[in-house]
């Protein structure tokens, strides 16, 4: 299987060799497209997509991304990076190139429900999350079996509040290791620290069920099903110190009634989170969320 799934990563790779992606957020004014354009031009490549939004013409932000095509572009990367910096300057730019072949490389945590996990592996085996899933980290071993079998390194190691500094010592050692792009919490049941976090900015997928703000702590669906709720759904963003308030990338709900009993609150919600999350991985793969404040700017 493993086998299976890297011939379609390589296959992506060699058929994304000249394909790049530019993000960029700066101040509004006018130029910036032509400028850019015009860079890219010179340089011999070809805009395939692109998409931009501002938030105000009069002193508002601006943001753009640009996918285009570019011979040669994996020996061209450094010479363009160094050349957009005079642009970047005149226009005061936050900006990345990347290309599309250099797959991000992806860590999951995962604790005890792996239903999340179980479909961010489904689409990563048939080729529609386009990473290198280089581990996967969690506080049971329930889901060692299933990863293992697809040849993807298992790491127990147990967290609790009276080991939090050592797990987390462990984890961010092995995603050092690693050279971790992006770290996706699939249902991992445990609160990270201030320093974890701040090593991984914008870099933490959470997911969890959208109750929030009116059933926080234990046994949600439970309390939602008391109070009869007739919504329930799932929220994806970026981990932040502020615990479950990070920027939204995606959100998604389900109309329920009074015939539904907590046992089916609680699957129709794990059925959105799959989807909720996998959707939201998938564009932070693609390079299509921008942060901007406590918000974000998808594309």
């Amino acid at each position: 299987m493993k086998q299976e799934t890297s011939e379609i990563l390589n296959a992506f790779k060699e058929n994304q060799k000249n394909r790049g992606r530019l993000l960029i957020n700066c101040p509004d004014q006018p130029g910036i497209i032509a400028a850019v354009s015009k860079f890219l031009f010179d340089h011999g490549a070809n805009i395939m997509e692109s998409s931009q939004y501002s938030t105000n013409p009069e002193g508002g932000s601006f943001f753009i991304r640009i996918e285009f095509e570019c011979s040669e572009l994996q020996e061209k990367k450094e010479e363009l990076t160094s050349e957009f910096q005079e642009i970047a300057k005149k226009f005061s730019m936050d900006w990345k190139l990347s290309l599309v072949s250099e797959l991000k490389k992806t860590a999951i945590f995962v604790s005890k429900e792996l239903h999340c996990m179980r479909e961010l592996l489904l689409e990563w085996q048939g080729g529609d999350l386009m990473t290198d899933i280089s581990l996967v980290i969690s506080n049971h071993e329930d889901a060692r079996e299933i990863v293992e079998r697809l040849g993807i390194p298992f790491h127990y190691i147990p967290a609790t509040k009276e080991n939090r500094a050592e797990a987390e010592a462990k984890q961010l050692s092995l995603l050092k290791e690693h050279e971790i792009d992006v770290i996706i919490l699939a249902r991992y049941m445990q609160i990270l620290t201030p320093d974890f976090v701040a090593a991984h900015p914008y870099k933490i997928i959470n997911i969890h069920h959208s109750f929030l703000p009116a059933f926080v702590g234990a046994r949600p669906y439970d309390r939602a099903y008391q109070r009869g709720v007739k919504l329930i759904g799932a929220t994806s963003h970026y981990v932040t110190d502020d615990l479950d308030e990070g920027p939204i990338i995606e959100q998604d709900i389900m109309r329920v009634d009074h015939r539904d009993q907590v046992e089916d609150l609680k699957k129709i919600g794990r059925s959105i989170e799959r989807s909720v999350l996998a959707r939201a991985v998938k564009w932070h793969l693609e390079d299509r969320v921008i942060v901007h404040g406590n918000k974000t700017i998808l594309f």
